[in-house]
């Protein structure tokens, strides 16, 4: 049965627009959320799951369907389709995913013939980065090809889709795969269920892909080539392809795995750099090509977005704030050691410093440390040369601070059932004696953490919000310009990360993979523990693609934001070291998702000279009535 325009799914939450198009065993439809914005979502046929020749099998499509899902929303990347929601409807399991409006490489081929060599290079950087996340996770996406790689409509950008046989890997253990693969893109490896496995099978993949677009022929498959059948190299069709990208093409599609580069980024390093930025192409008429399998997605008209967050009227303020806020409390004084790091994790530099805070009483014995932020001007953002760093991290650019308090730890479980009444983290210390203490909580929305700031607002008469991403940056960095805050890399003896992944020369470390107390690692130079890794951080601001018009003021950046999505800062126990650094932003969550590693760390302002009496400018809604109580003033920017 196919679902019919007008179909609303999970709680009225989706309504079917169409169908978009089916494959072997699922289906996919284009429908609106709540806020009117598109979205794809894919299921099983329901004729697969009816077929009496599929009804043993059935248990195991429905979980590999979520096991597909759930690979797809570990991989968060500007290059890896967005997973938004995962629920079932009946007995169907349903994934929702972000609407890319645009084609695959497939019709950019089949319309235009063969790409040029810098367009073709872009297209594959984007992936190749895509692929390190891919691969942090321990994956294998196992199903490179033009098919599976959606080019944005009106912009350069690739996307890379479809994880539905994607696998987990172990470097050198044998391991058990299904032999499910695509002719011609996929290595000796994928011909058989057990062997060793690693990233040098996507980087066969990439690299005949790359033949693809760069000669418009389909490679000739592995299988044949086995048999003595020659792979023509790709000079071959056009001279014109320079010697090092032909050569790269061929070691990376190389028979051996021993004899490819093994991992995506050594593949990467063999193609040079890179070095223009092609035009994005028009989209021509669709035509016939034989070789390829072609999915064609019809863009529908742009749909106005709506705000629901007004913009706020401006605020004049007569005098600048003071260096430090004030909250009209006596301020108590901690002292605390931080330390530096050399690049391979050696500490070199201890430093014993000391920090102003208050402590906030939330009832039932549980309390809350504020620390003192002091006000200053610094660089937000990322330079060029830093090792990891993503282009949405760009242009680096100075912020002036102005002072204001934070939390000394991401909130608590323990914090947050007092003012919210419930625990929603998945990793509790049931047994313990000090259960749920000082683990921090996750699995909350960005729309849970601002009404938790609001609860706790008008528990306490003072104005406590999400931080902005400037400072929360700000507070990050604590006055330092590496790439962490303890200096040019992290050891798992310094944050909890996923230390099988290391940066700069520092060795590998322990993968805890679940949170830990807060406040057992050193802290930053204001004396803010866990600032990277542990959870994610909910920052207030809507989501920005770069800071090209990032205000200057450290406030929250309303204008031209996606008001779907906020920054998540800071890394997490299930992240690569380099996804830990001070400045890398992560806007590929929604802000109704829910993860086992994103929490969130609350602030408060204390300018004197902002009055509590500012109008109040944002609305109350029936999911976010409690947010009246907040003070807007302290959240927009005035640009």
């Amino acid at each position: 049965m196919v679902w019919n325009r007008g179909k609303k799914l999970f709680g009225n939450r989706y309504i079917i627009e169409r169908k978009l198009g089916e494959g072997g065993v699922g289906i996919t439809y284009l429908a609106k959320n709540r806020h009117g914005k598109l979205r794809v979502i894919k299921t099983l046929r329901e004729q697969i799951l009816n077929d009496p020749a599929w009804q043993p099998h059935q248990g195991k499509l429905k979980q590999d369907f979520k096991d597909e899902a759930l690979r797809l929303a570990l991989c968060r990347h500007p290059h890896i389709v967005e997973v938004e929601n995962v629920f079932d409807d009946g007995d169907l399991p349903c994934m929702v995913m972000e609407y890319i409006q645009g084609s695959d490489l497939v019709k950019r081929i089949t319309t235009k013939g063969a790409l040029p060599e810098a367009e073709a290079l872009l297209y594959i950087r984007q992936i190749g980065d895509a692929l390190t996340v891919v691969h942090e996770r321990g994956l294998l996406h196992r199903d490179l090809k033009p098919s599976n790689i959606m080019m944005r409509q009106g912009k350069p950008e690739a996307v890379l889709i479809d994880f539905g046989i994607a696998r987990q890997f172990i470097p050198g253990v044998i391991q058990q795969h299904t032999v499910a693969r695509t002719p011609g893109f996929a290595p000796p490896e994928q011909y058989v269920p057990d062997g060793e496995r690693g990233e040098y099978i996507d980087v066969y993949g990439l690299a005949a892909t790359l033949y693809s677009l760069l000669t418009g022929q389909l490679p000739t498959p592995a299988e044949a080539r086995l048999q003595n059948r020659n792979l023509v190299p790709p000079q071959s069709f056009y001279p014109s392809i320079s010697n090092r990208v032909n050569d790269a093409i061929m070691k990376g599609m190389a028979l051996n795995y021993k004899f490819r580069p093994q991992s995506v980024q050594e593949w990467l390093d063999l193609l040079g750099e890179e070095v223009i930025t092609p035009t994005p192409p028009k989209t021509p008429p669709v035509k016939s090509s034989q070789g390829f399998s072609q999915r064609v997605n019809v863009s529908p008209p742009q749909q106005p977005v709506i705000n629901l967050i007004p913009q706020p009227t401006p605020i004049t303020i007569k005098s600048p704030p003071p260096t430090q806020p004030n909250v009209g409390l006596p301020l108590k004084t901690f002292s605390f050691e931080t330390v530096t790091v050399k690049a391979r994790g050696k500490i070199i530099n201890r430093r014993n410093l000391q920090a102003k805070y208050f402590v906030e009483d939330l009832g039932n014995g549980v309390t809350l440390e504020m620390v003192q932020i002091p006000g200053g001007i610094f660089t937000m953002g990322s330079p060029k040369g830093e090792k990891g760093r993503f282009d949405i991290e760009s242009p680096q650019h100075t912020v002036t601070v102005q002072p204001f308090f934070m939390g000394k730890y991401v909130v608590t479980q323990e914090q947050y059932e007092v003012i919210m009444g419930k625990n929603p983290s998945y990793f509790k210390n049931e047994t313990t004696k000090n259960r749920n203490k000082n683990r921090p909580v996750e699995r909350v929305s960005w729309y849970d953490a601002v009404e938790f700031c609001a609860r706790l607002s008008k528990a306490t008469g003072k104005e406590y919000r999400l931080p902005s991403e400037a400072e929360w940056e700000y507070a990050c960095r604590a006055g330092t310009t590496k790439p962490f805050y303890f200096g040019k890399t992290i050891t798992t003896d310094l944050v909890n990360y996923n230390g099988i992944y290391t940066y700069a020369s520092a060795p590998k470390g322990e993968y805890r993979r679940e949170t830990t107390d807060v406040g057992i690692f050193p802290p930053n130079a204001f004396g803010l523990y866990d600032m990277h890794g542990n959870v994610f951080e909910w920052c207030a601001d809507p989501w920005h693609n770069n800071y090209e018009g990032a205000p200057k003021n450290g406030r929250v950046w309303l204008k031209n934001g996606d008001d779907n999505r906020s920054p998540l800062r800071g890394g997490s126990w299930f992240d690569a070291s380099r996804l830990c650094r001070s400045g890398y932003r992560n806007g590929f969550n929604s802000r109704d998702n829910i993860n086992i590693n994103v929490g969130f760390r609350v602030s408060l302002c204390g300018w004197e000279d902002l009055s509590p009496s500012i109008p109040i400018l944002i609305k109350e809604t029936e999911a976010r009535g409690l947010l009246s109580f907040l003070n807007p003033a302290y959240y927009f920017s005035v640009i």
